[in-house]
């Protein structure tokens, strides 16, 4: 009976050491991360093979897994001061979707650590968006050129974060906004604008009616010239004794008196 408590001593050490080393020597990596091993004894990061995938690892307990989140994810950076081309500040609020490239994810973390969104992605935003609005006007900015502006912030930044081991998925410009007394400016030169184009499209409008009116009058006087030339006596009288025929055949009462109207053509004298 007193050797019991000397033999349960240790098993109870050995358990917790075991307790310790399998928490020292296991790591679980859950739904869209990844694990970027480090060995304290040969090598440090490793940069040569995939990143640990989702699921139960079983590692050195010497050696430790520094965990990313590898999905796409976003960051706002919001009143973003910049100048236009004439040198009025700007403010810009915008969006950026990324995640780190998978396969070199170990380079991302032995290059830039996993703060990288603040040393690589955050100045490169900035310095890409001050460079892209210094191109154009707060007209342009305000009106037309919005999308041309996130374009170019994407694409130059995408060029410039691509050997930095980040994937940029896209940039979004939520927000342009132009001081009060310029946005007032602008807003008035587009009212003019609008307006001047609609009395340009009634003034189109009044010159095709006169001219469609013209041509009318035109085309009736050309007729009208035609058929008077084509009018003679004869066909005239003929005209107008098929006219007496028809009314004679008629159901209404008339008197007629052949060769007593002018021209020597038939008469009506009467009808009811």
């Amino acid at each position: 009976m007193q050797n019991l408590p000397k033999i349960g001593l240790p098993v109870i050490i050995l358990a917790f050491v075991l307790i310790i080393f399998v928490s020292k020597s296991s790591i679980n990596i859950g739904y869209g991360e990844a694990g970027v091993l480090f060995r304290t004894f040969s090598g440090g990061v490793v940069t040569d093979q995939p990143p640990l995938g989702e699921g139960f690892h079983i590692i050195a307990p010497w050696n430790k897994v520094y965990v990313y989140n590898v999905k796409q994810q976003e960051f706002f950076e919001g009143n973003m001061q910049v100048l236009s081309s004439n040198g009025l500040e700007i403010t810009l609020d915008v969006s950026v979707l990324y995640q780190p490239k998978y396969d070199e994810l170990g380079l991302l973390h032995k290059t830039k650590g996993e703060n990288y969104v603040n040393i690589v992605l955050i100045p490169q935003i900035r310095a890409v968006a001050r460079s892209v609005v210094g191109r154009y006007t707060p007209e342009q900015l305000y009106s037309t050129k919005r999308d041309a502006i996130q374009n170019e912030i994407f694409e130059e930044t995408q060029k410039n974060v691509a050997s930095q081991y980040i994937q940029l998925n896209a940039v979004l410009v939520r927000d342009v906004t132009l001081p009060d007394a310029i946005k007032e400016a602008i807003e008035r030169k587009l009212r003019q604008e609008q307006e001047a184009l609609e009395y340009e499209f009634r003034l189109a409008k009044a010159l095709q009616e006169a001219e469609r009116q013209r041509i009318d009058a035109e085309g009736k006087a050309a007729a009208n010239r035609i058929l008077s030339a084509s009018l003679t006596d004869k066909i005239l009288k003929e005209k107008g004794i098929e006219a007496t025929i028809k009314l004679a055949e008629s159901p209404n009462s008339k008197v007629i008196v052949v060769g007593s109207g002018k021209d020597g053509l038939p008469l009506i004298l009467g009808n009811n």
